[in-house]
Parts: structure tokens; C-alpha cells; sequence
């Protein structure tokens, strides 16, 4: 059997249903890897774009903020809201308060 060259990624995906928060738009993640997101939010972007967010962590710890940089790859209409994938350049990880 021959892989597909173009159905690998970098980085393994993995699904998700998790809050992010693009300045006070709130959105949901639906699958995250190491070097990108998708996420569905009720907002315009535009591909090529710079694009700032935090997503809300449950850690044994306690919530968490993955807040990231990226750039947006990816526009799909989705229903009322925008599937946006975004490939992140900068990410740190902060308490949630």
C-alpha cells in the first residue's frame, strides 16, 4: 500500500471541542495538532492573516490559556459560523484566571 503524500500532515491532529477566545469573539476548536488549529467562531477573517488567541485548557492543575500567534491557511463557511484553520508560529502557555 503507497501513502499519500499529500493526506500526511506534520503533526498528528487531534479532535477536540475546546473554548477559544479571539479578543472577546468566543469560538470552538474541532481539532488541534502541535503546529495548527481549526476552529469554528461566529466572525470574518481573511486567509494570509495574522491572528491572536487563547485556548482554554483543563489541566491536572488547573485551567490553562495556550495563548497563540499564527497565520490563517484556511477559510470554510460553516453553517451560521467560519471554520478558520490557522498554522501557529508562537504559543505559551499562562494560568486562566
Amino acid at each position: 500500500m503507497r501513502e499519500n503524500n499529500q493526506d500526511k500532515r506534520k503533526e498528528e491532529r487531534v479532535s477536540a471541542a475546546l473554548a477559544v477566545n479571539v479578543g472577546s469573539t468566543a469560538g470552538v476548536a474541532r481539532d488541534v495538532s502541535a503546529s495548527g488549529i481549526f476552529f469554528e467562531i461566529d466572525a470574518n477573517y481573511t486567509i494570509g492573516s495574522s491572528i491572536s488567541f487563547a485556548v482554554k485548557l483543563d489541566t491536572p492543575s488547573g485551567y490553562m490559556n495556550l495563548k497563540c500567534r499564527g497565520d490563517i491557511v484556511r477559510i470554510e463557511p460553516r453553517d451560521s459560523k467560519v471554520g478558520v484553520g490557522v498554522r501557529i508560529r508562537e504559543s505559551t502557555m499562562e494560568a486562566a484566571n
